[in-house]
This record gives C-alpha cells, sequence and structure tokens, in this order.
C-alpha cells in the first residue's frame, strides 16, 4: 500500500452502537470506534452512570483518556477527572475506575489505548485480558445478537 492511498477518516458516532461492558459490569456500555491490530490499539468510548465501578486492573501498554461528561476518579489517586479532563496512564500502574456518585450525568470517556489491559482480582493476579481482539469479539456478538450490520472496524475508514 502507497502512502498516497491513506485515506482520513471520519467515523460518526452515531453510526456504531453502544454495547454492555460484558462480563464485566451490567451498568457500563462501550462504543467501539476503530482497532489497529498491528500497533495493538483500540479506539473507544465508555459509558457508566454515577456510582458505577469497573474491575482494577493495568494496562501493557499506554491509555489517553479525554472525560466528554460526568466526573470519575481512580480508587488509588486523590485527582477527580470533569469534562475536558485528559488522563495519561503509564503502563503497569494499577487503578480501579470509578464514576462518582454525587453526578447526575452518567459518565462518558473517549479513550485511546495499546497493548492489552489486565483486569485484577483483590491479590492483583491477571483474572482476564482485554486487547483489540476481545474488543472486535464483542462488536461482532453483539452485532450478531441484534441484528446489525457490522462495520469494518479495523480499516480505514471505520
Amino acid at each position: 500500500m502507497a502512502i498516497e492511498h491513506i485515506d482520513t477518516s471520519c467515523i460518526t458516532d452515531d453510526s456504531l452502537p453502544w454495547m454492555p461492558f460484558h462480563p464485566y459490569s451490567d451498568l457500563v456500555s462501550v462504543k467501539l470506534f476503530h482497532v489497529d491490530p498491528v500497533r495493538g490499539e483500540v479506539i473507544s468510548a465508555l459509558r457508566a452512570p454515577p456510582g458505577a465501578q469497573l474491575p482494577r486492573h493495568r494496562h501493557a501498554g499506554s491509555a489517553t483518556i479525554y472525560t466528554v461528561q460526568g466526573r470519575w476518579r481512580y480508587l488509588e489517586h486523590d485527582w477527580v477527572a470533569g469534562p475536558g479532563s485528559v488522563v495519561i496512564e503509564t503502563s503497569d500502574e494499577q487503578h480501579t475506575p470509578q464514576a462518582l456518585p454525587d453526578g447526575t450525568d452518567d459518565v462518558i470517556m473517549f479513550m485511546v489505548s495499546s497493548g492489552e489491559s489486565l483486569l485484577l482480582d483483590v491479590e492483583g493476579r491477571v483474572v482476564a485480558t482485554e486487547n483489540w481482539r476481545t474488543a472486535v469479539a464483542r462488536y461482532l456478538g453483539y452485532c450478531r445478537d441484534n441484528d446489525i450490520e457490522p462495520v469494518d472496524v479495523s480499516g480505514p475508514n471505520a
């Protein structure tokens, strides 16, 4: 492929579904925008109601999170991310995301992550792995189960 043939993409939010973030939470939803299998990158959004908490995890690569709406934090830190905040996660740090329970709006985060996310039990042992493959499998399964025509989320115009 020649660089002259790579085109800029625009992915519209309403063209992709919000999916339950099973099996980790019945309250949290994720929207997959794009995956890059070569770099192991996942571009997605996460939506969580006030008070929802996700499992403690760590990333094998980096993650950058932009807060679109709501307020959230990591239980292991004393800062709070609100609309317009950018959180830059270093590789291998363990953290437990929580949507603050005092809000009225769902938390919506836009995320770009690379590598694997390793979900941990209370002793810090890896109990599950999330990556671009699991993100695509979740998306395709949701589309199949809900009679939605999937798009190629790994393609140049996904």
